[in-house]
């Protein structure tokens, strides 16, 4: 494929991506949290999911490269520290600073808004990802990641609006929040597709980074929110819940990448 070709499809793949996270809304929408237990639930297993995604797809996917980079593995491990240390900053810092969306801040807490920029960040080695599997030149093997990163986008987009709408946030500005939440995804595929020998190398830290926050939001907020609400047994089986089905479709998609 020609540069402006690789261009072309690469832009037009993160936009779509971007916008499947948003279809995690749609099921969250019949969700009903009127009660603890279900609160509870549901944010447990969006607990399960944002592990099983940090350890089983982007920990595991940056060690993965140490056939490339040898160090691979120990960068992973600081990127880890380095996600859960950053947030662990912008938690104080949101403690004593009035953090705004603007328009559609009616309704999100300290939570929601740790977890919007957990998965923002989360995207900025997806979108890495989309724009060298095209600068590879071949395109099936660009349009088959462009597609497993959309597809697993939309469960991200479940949890990402799971405990959003249990804070009463609608289900547009869910589904809005989401699509926001992978914008990196085109932003970062672009330079990455046209500069690969600068953006690739810079992979496994991105994926320890997202990793170490994602971790770091589930520990601080979302599981002492879910033991609060509905105690130990039901957080415990919320978070297995979740964590097996996105193993589960992680595991899927592996295959659609690896046929």
């Amino acid at each position: 494929m020609d540069q402006n070709t690789i261009i072309f499809w690469t832009f037009w793949t993160g936009i779509i991506s971007a916008l499947a996270t948003g279809l995690g809304a749609i099921p969250v929408h019949f969700v009903k949290s009127t009660s603890n237990i279900i609160k509870s639930l549901a944010g447990s297993i969006a607990a399960g999911m944002m592990i099983s995604a940090s350890v089983f797809s982007l920990a595991q996917e940056g060690i993965a490269l140490k056939s490339r980079w040898p160090l691979a593995p120990y960068i992973v491990i600081l990127g880890l520290l380095l996600g859960a240390a950053f947030f662990w900053l912008i938690e104080k810092y949101s403690e004593t600073h009035d953090i705004h969306f603007g328009e559609i801040e009616k309704g999100i807490t300290k939570k929601g808004f740790l977890i919007f920029i957990a998965m923002f960040i989360h995207s900025i080695p997806e979108g890495i990802a989309i724009g060298v599997g095209f600068a590879t030149g071949n395109f099936s093997f660009g349009l088959i990641m462009a597609v497993a990163i959309a597809v697993h986008n939309i469960p991200e987009g479940i949890a990402i609006s799971l405990p959003l709408h249990n804070e009463g946030v609608s289900t547009k500005k869910c589904a809005l929040l989401s699509i926001l939440s992978s914008i990196p995804q085109p932003i970062m595929a672009v330079p990455s597709a046209i500069l690969t020998w600068l953006f690739e190398p810079l992979l496994p830290l991105g994926l320890g980074i997202a990793g170490g926050a994602m971790i770091y939001i589930v520990m601080a907020e979302l599981i002492p929110d879910a033991l609060k609400e509905g105690g130990k047994t039901l957080t415990a089986w919320g978070v297995m819940l979740g964590l097996c089905g996105m193993l589960l479709i992680t595991n899927l998609l592996n295959l659609l990448q690896h046929p």
